[in-house]
């Protein structure tokens, strides 16, 4: 098979002419994919710019570019250009962060965000003034109630008007069958209670929701509510609000109270707690039915309960006790007696843990008498609800020396008992120096909302993640939509109706504008609830997430600028693959030249996506003698591609017309340096050419700083000796000899590329002495008819491209 025919003379300009038109289009093919890339980059910054100025979406923005380009008979870049060059200096334009953008503040923002008012989730002191008496007459009057209907009647009298405005009662209970019966109706009317009186169990009914999740229903809003549920009335929008709250009883809930109201509207934070506390008081009715009176067994049961709760205790960490009423005749509350006690609980005697069971609590604390503490157990046996008190000062004596701490107390209603602990809130100085540092270095600062006193409280880090100045105090709920983005408006909104309604604890990144620009920011909190789940306060804390915000938008332009130059070197590698099979196809058979047999092998490496600039030649010039060449480019890519193109034409052209092979080398050098148009990242290369003669049998060759052919006579494997010669494109004065051998018939002749004998971290005599190790045995062996794919296919890793040419000269057999 002939390889690579190249006519003499002037028939070799077309050829030259033809790949060279190749190379040009595949060039210009990739311009045009950094001209789309540059494209991109352009448009991509002005919709920057008008994201930030107008408050738009980045697909609205796209919009409006083309919209001007159209009006104005530019094209998309031109209206780009234009757009950027009238950005403020502080518009984003792709080499800085964008300024804060405008957000709207005002009554408008307030509007906007219903969640943000405070009035919603205030509840009053202990429940509120009056609240104390207007439970106990809902007590008194279940206490004589005969049915439902009274129960009904009663609450909707003593919790309408200002008390919860509830206009109308309903009172369902759950049967075996699993559906709803009315049991309880007032303020509704005969026809409407007959319509809605049994209840099949229907999705969507919300009393029966609140029985099964055990959770009070809020539906404050007719047009949503009324895509979700059945609403009860004639119209539904009799009752724009209403409540449907499960009664606690043994087990989980049998029956719902349905609270409508007439007022349109959320109900008030206070106002959801009377109602809870009011459906509290009917589990007795409602719930589980009273059993008979036993004495005997009551106080059997007292007693295992007792000894229960002291269990407990006793794996506590933190002071608590157990209090027991002890009345008068006249059924007052005169004294508690300490029926289980922590180990940590302490009086001011210094008795501790059980030392204190059987002790009256006037015995171990006196001077609690009278104080709003005591007032506060006495509310919490009454009604039910958890007691939180103020911190107070209290005087102990600790080593015989006296000592004020201050402590806050805590009291929940356990049947006819009390529980009570307390916390001690005095700390050293060391703590907190050492909470301050905490805050500092994680850039967080803790915050606290009194619900009932509607006392806000920040620590000095909050003010600096806000920057906002100390003297103006913590901001107000009404206050903090006027300085979000108003993005993040709805979502910070129902985080906090979850948080300041429901109870839940929340994690919520949201960003505000400050003097210094836009922050993001992120709130984790969570809410103490009373007996009957109201929030009453709040706590949590602000951390301060710019930086870390920042780093992973840099991160992500970083993804997009890497996928983007992947793209483009994807799309290069594809255009210098098909020009490098243009220009090297790859022989499925031996090349016939010069009564010589050649097999060829071209290995791609197997990492990276660039493809590389080993390449070879193997002609039969006009004489009849035959040229060979195997040369490698410094680097990767359709560049090294483009200085291969130009080195094997050139060489095969200088030859075909008759130069020496020194003086191919020394024009192929000085064309390098001469064509680089940056000459500080001239390309550099390594050549090996030979001319063999037939006739006689000789081949004529030199080098360009590359590795020596390997000659392989018999059973000895050789490398020729050198002559001089440069690495092309290193340096002007370079010169280069000339080198002449005999072949013998049976020779094999190996011309390669280092990607063939090169491991990293090993010298380079290693890799050339494994090759002709490996390329003798193969011969011995009768493996030689395809030596240079052999070869190349027991190079391990391939890091590199591998370039084999095999010159063999045939025997006489």
């Amino acid at each position: 098979m002939r390889g690579d025919p190249v006519p003499a003379g002037e028939s070799a300009a077309p050829e030259v002419l033809a790949l060279a038109r190749v190379v040009a289009r595949l060039r210009s093919e990739v311009a045009a994919l950094e001209g789309v890339a540059a494209t991109t980059a352009v448009v991509e910054r002005a919709k920057g710019v008008l994201m930030a100025l107008s408050r738009i979406s980045a697909d609205a923005a796209y919009d409006l570019l083309l919209a001007r380009a159209g009006e104005r008979g530019h094209t998309l870049v031109e209206e780009c250009w234009i757009v950027l060059g009238q950005a403020p200096s502080g518009a984003p334009s792709g080499t800085g962060p964008p300024p804060p953008p405008a957000v709207p503040s005002g009554p408008d923002t307030a509007a906007a965000a219903p969640a943000f008012s405070t009035g919603r989730y205030l509840v009053g002191p202990e429940g509120g003034p009056g609240l104390g008496p207007l439970l106990a007459r809902i007590a008194d009057g279940l206490a004589a109630a005969r049915g439902g209907d009274d129960i009904a009647e009663l609450l909707r009298t003593a919790l309408g008007g200002a008390a919860a405005a509830v206009d109308a009662v309903m009172i369902y209970s759950l049967t075996p069958a699993g559906s709803l019966e009315l049991t309880g109706h007032a303020g509704i009317g005969e026809p409407l209670a007959d319509q809605w009186r049994h209840i099949p169990p229907l999705a969507g009914v919300a009393a029966l929701e609140a029985i099964a999740g055990g959770r009070a229903l809020w539906l404050e809003d007719p047009v949503q509510d009324a895509r979700r549920y059945l609403l009860i009335g004639d119209p539904p929008e009799r009752w724009p609000s209403r409540a449907w709250l499960p009664v606690p009883g043994d087990g989980s809930p049998k029956a719902a109270i349905g609270f409508l109201r007439a007022r349109p509207g959320p109900f008030a934070a206070d106002t959801r707690a009377l109602l809870r506390r009011a459906a509290r008081l009917c589990a007795g009715p409602l719930g589980t039915p009273e059993r008979r009176r036993d004495p005997v067994g009551e106080q059997a049961r007292n007693t295992a309960d007792v000894t229960a709760v002291q269990r407990i205790l006793d794996a506590l960490a933190e002071p608590a006790i157990l209090l027991t009423p002890l009345r008068s005749k006249e059924g007052e509350v005169e004294d508690y007696r300490i029926d289980a006690a922590a180990p940590e609980s302490v009086d001011v005697a210094g008795r501790r843990g059980k030392e204190l069971v059987g002790r009256r609590v006037l015995e171990t604390y006196p001077t609690v008498a009278g104080t709003p503490l005591w007032d506060g157990y006495l509310e919490t046996l009454t009604t039910g609800t958890a007691y939180e008190g103020e911190p107070f000062t209290y005087e102990e004596v600790v080593a015989g020396v006296p000592r004020e701490s201050v402590y806050s107390v805590r009291a929940a209603r356990l049947e006819d008992h009390l529980v009570v602990s307390w916390i001690r809130h005095d700390t050293s100085d060391r703590e907190a120096r050492r909470l301050a540092d905490m805050q500092r270095l994680g850039n967080l600062g803790w915050a606290g909302w009194n619900l009932a006193t509607d006392t806000i409280i920040w620590s000095e880090q909050v003010y600096a993640i806000f920057d906002r100045d100390p003297g103006e105090g913590p901001m107000t709920l009404e206050e903090l939509p006027r300085h979000l983005m108003p993005d993040d408006l709805p979502q910070l909104g129902a985080a906090v109706e979850r948080l300041l309604s429901e109870g839940e604890a929340i994690d919520q990144p949201f960003r505000i504008v400050t003097g210094h620009g836009v922050r993001h920011l992120r709130i984790v909190a969570e809410a103490q609830t009373d007996v009957d789940g109201t929030p009453v306060e709040v706590h949590g804390f602000f951390q301060d997430l710019t930086a870390q915000r920042g780093a992973e938008l840099a991160l992500r332009e970083s993804e997009r600028a890497v996928l983007l130059q992947r793209g483009m070197l994807q799309a290069e590698r594809a255009l210098a693959a098909r020009l490098q099979e243009t220009l090297l196809p790859s022989p499925e058979q031996f090349l016939d030249l010069a009564g010589l047999c050649i097999d060829v092998a071209y290995v791609p490496a197997d990492i990276g996506i660039n493809v590389g600039g080993d390449w070879y030649s193997a002609i039969e010039l006009p004489d009849r003698s035959a040229l060979f060449v195997v040369g490698d480019v410094a680097g990767h890519g359709l560049a090294a591609v483009g200085t291969m193109a130009q080195l094997r034409f050139t060489a095969k052209g200088m030859t075909v017309t008759g130069s020496a092979l020194p003086d191919v080398l020394r024009r192929l050098n000085n064309l390098l340096l001469h064509t680089a148009s940056d000459p500080s990242a001239t390309a550099t290369a390594t050549m090996v050419m030979g001319r063999y003669q037939p006739w006689d049998r000789r081949l004529s060759w030199v080098r360009a700083g590359h590795l020596p052919p390997l000659l392989i006579r018999g059973d000895r494997a050789e490398f020729l000796a050198q002559p001089h010669g440069n690495i092309l494109g290193a340096t002007l004065d370079a010169s280069y000899a000339q080198a002449e051998v005999d072949l013998l018939p049976g020779d094999h002749l190996l011309l390669y590329t280092d990607g063939l004998v090169e491991e990293p971290g090993e010298d380079i005599g290693a890799g050339l002495d494994r090759l002709a190790a490996t390329a003798l045995r193969l011969l011995q062996e009768g493996r030689g008819d395809t030596l240079a794919r052999r070869l190349a296919a027991l190079s391990p890793g391939r890091r590199d491209d591998i370039c084999v040419l095999d010159i063999h000269v045939p025997d006489a057999s």
